[in-house]
């Protein structure tokens, strides 16, 4: 990655990947003082849940308040699936040995 120097010159300088982190860091920081954070990440987390609806319920032929039971089923199984690969990952780590997820 290269920064002009304002255009001034032709001349660049690499920004080195610690510089780039913190600058994403300040960025960060000042997006989330100016905005609510769940305002910002609504659309994600939206789409996030319609993909458990989608699993359990493509076509949208189940009643809406069985479809949001089985997608919020799916979403809780797909969460407690995480957790429990994350500590096998953990436990695999501590034991020195080289654990692969199902």
């Amino acid at each position: 990655m290269t920064v002009s120097n304002s255009g001034r010159d032709k001349n660049t300088h690499r920004v080195s990947p610690s510089q780039r982190s913190l600058a994403a860091r300040i960025g960060a920081y000042h997006l989330h003082a100016s905005y609510d954070s769940r305002q910002i990440t609504a659309a994600a987390r939206k789409a996030f849940m319609n993909r458990f609806e989608i699993e359990v319920d493509p076509r949208k032929e189940l009643p809406e308040a069985e479809r949001l039971r089985r997608a919020e089923a799916a979403r809780k199984a797909y969460f407690t699936r995480l957790a429990y690969q994350s500590a096998k990952a953990r436990a695999g780590r501590s034991s020195g040995k080289d654990v692969g997820c199902d």
